[in-house]
């Protein structure tokens, strides 16, 4: 298949050009979900092109300067590395010959004010002889039943849930009823905290395991008890990756140019153009337009209707949890805890978890939050001197009837982290701190939300949107989208895209594009000299 590089061409030789060519794909948004549908879409032999409004391919996997260097302001924990896997290998590549993933010996390691630390590994009974040397041997039987629970419920969801398509509910349920000692965990109603509540003793377990609802934006106060499964993406292993995780988004972009995809940076896009239900092309934020037959939208679902121009946007839908982050360069002080306790990963734990998560149920900041600390340079050695860190405190997403507002927050994260004995000499910048409000106006219609709609309920899963949409040649990809949050699930969405996209395989009516505003001799980010991969 003829490919079309418009970096080359003068610029009505470039728009003229693209006139000739049917059954092309744009991919609006460079987030992972996005990325991972460009790849298995071009290495299908589409003619895929990415178009991404800010300035570097991720999305939400973005990074901030510091005085040690680029620092990870996005996700930090890579699991169910098989998915990556995968992608790779659809491409014709290995993961390896891309990117350094290092598997991390400690998982989290958990700290409470009391002096409480608890180390999670890869291995169930490395974990069950830890719980058990710390909490006592009741605990670390109860751990083994939890381990054995979840796990049998995270086997059930995976094929008709996570890896379909189309989410199976009663594929789900049949697969547990197998196991009949997982019913408790799907009686409708019951949240994740009255859950671990009925197995486990020790309220510091319970306040642990609560704490992976939040991992897709839950509250495990108001969140299914069948989230609990969430522990087990976890508990198979977690990598770093050697550049960090934009690193990882750096590689599959160059992974798709490789394969004879586009990907332009810094080219937002105004509108989806269609004829009656059916895509034909979409228009730039500069006033071009450019036919193509098959459309992936990877952004947040609620920004459809505007990119559609559609006179009523959707009915407001509840959102999942934000975030107050941290990113900087920072020095571990010898006294306290010393140089030597952070993790890569690390959590410093509330004192009281129903004070911490009610007001995020409110809407408001708690006053004493849990920390989570990513310190990036530690996955293979403790760096000397200063170091790279990102802070997480969860925080709740802006209200809709309210944007310019957002909630404070009320917590100094370096004066709590004190109290536990951690003394930290933070190297701050006017961006060190990213609030909801700004992750409102990084991607438009979020609401700040950072992972789509609210997985509170117990038909959320299945009120996810999912890839095929209403409108003929239009597919929809990321964490906004089933399956969901998190990195694999993102990955997964691409595939759901792609796949739907490839059965779909259709011709759209053929226009010739116009600039609406100052002709073609106008500069524009996809025909100027703009940033372009």
């Amino acid at each position: 298949m003829c490919k079309l590089d418009w970096t080359v061409l003068p610029k009505e030789s470039r728009i003229l050009a693209m006139v000739t060519q049917k059954d092309r794909v744009a991919v609006i948004g460079a987030g992972i979900g996005g990325v991972a549908a460009a790849i298995r879409l071009a290495a299908a032999g589409r003619d895929v092109t990415v178009f991404e409004a800010h300035g570097w391919p991720g999305g939400k996997m973005r990074i901030v300067g510091s005085a040690a260097g680029p620092v990870d302001a996005g996700p930090t924990v890579l699991t169910m590395r098989h998915v990556l896997e995968e992608l790779f290998a659809t491409a014709g590549a290995s993961l390896e010959s891309h990117v350094t993933l290092n598997p991390l010996p400690v998982l989290a390691r958990h700290f409470w004010r009391d002096g409480t630390t608890l180390d999670l590994m890869p291995e169930p009974e490395a974990n069950a002889h830890t719980i058990g040397a710390v909490f006592g041997v009741r605990a670390r039987s109860e751990f083994l039943r939890f381990e054995t629970e979840t796990r049998t419920l995270f086997d059930a969801f995976r094929a008709p849930i996570m890896d379909s398509a189309h989410p199976d509910a009663f594929g789900a349920a049949r697969a547990a009823l197998a196991k009949p000692s997982v019913m408790p965990w799907l009686i409708p109603g019951r949240s994740l905290a009255r859950m671990l509540a009925a197995r486990f003793s020790e309220p510091r377990l319970r306040q642990l395991f609560g704490r992976y609802a939040t991992y897709i934006g839950g509250n495990p106060l108001t969140a299914p008890a069948v989230l609990g499964l969430v522990w087990q993406a976890e508990a198979n292993g977690v990598w770093a990756v050697k550049g960090g995780m934009a690193g990882l988004a750096r590689a599959l972009s160059d992974l798709l140019e490789r394969i004879g995809g586009l990907v332009h940076l810094n080219t937002p896009v105004a509108q989806i153009l269609t004829s009656g239900e059916t895509v034909t092309g979409l228009r730039t934020a500069d006033g071009f337009e450019f036919p193509f037959s098959q459309v992936v939208f990877n952004g947040d679902p609620e920004a459809l209707p505007y990119l559609l121009s559609q006179a009523e946007p959707r009915k407001p839908t509840p959102r999942s949890l934000s975030a107050h982050v941290w990113t900087f360069a920072g020095e571990v002080a010898p006294e306290g805890l010393g140089r030597e306790a952070l993790a890569y990963h690390s959590v410093f734990f509330a004192d009281d978890p129903v004070q911490e998560f009610e007001p995020l149920a409110r809407g408001e900041m708690p006053q004493d939050p849990t920390i989570y600390v990513c310190a990036q340079d530690r996955a293979e050695r403790v760096p000397d001197g200063a170091e790279r860190f990102q802070f997480i405190l969860n925080a709740p997403a802006l209200h809709r009837a309210v944007p310019e507002t957002e909630p404070p927050c009320r917590t100094n994260p370096f004066a709590r982290l004190q109290t536990f004995g951690l003394k930290l000499s933070p190297h701050l910048t006017d961006q060190a701190l990213t609030t909801p409000g700004r992750f409102a106006q990084l991607f438009p219609h979020s609401q700040g939300a950072l992972y789509g709609l609210s997985p509170n309920g117990a038909m959320a899963t299945f009120q996810r949107p999912q890839a095929r949409t209403k409108v003929t040649g239009l597919y929809l990809a990321g964490g906004g989208v089933h399956p969901g949050a998190g990195v694999p699930m993102a990955l997964t969405s691409g595939r759901h895209a792609a796949q739907a996209a490839l059965s779909d395989r259709i011709s759209a009516p053929m226009s010739r594009p116009t600039a609406t505003h100052g002709g073609i001799s106008t500069e524009s980010a996809m025909t100027g000299n703009a940033p372009s991969r």
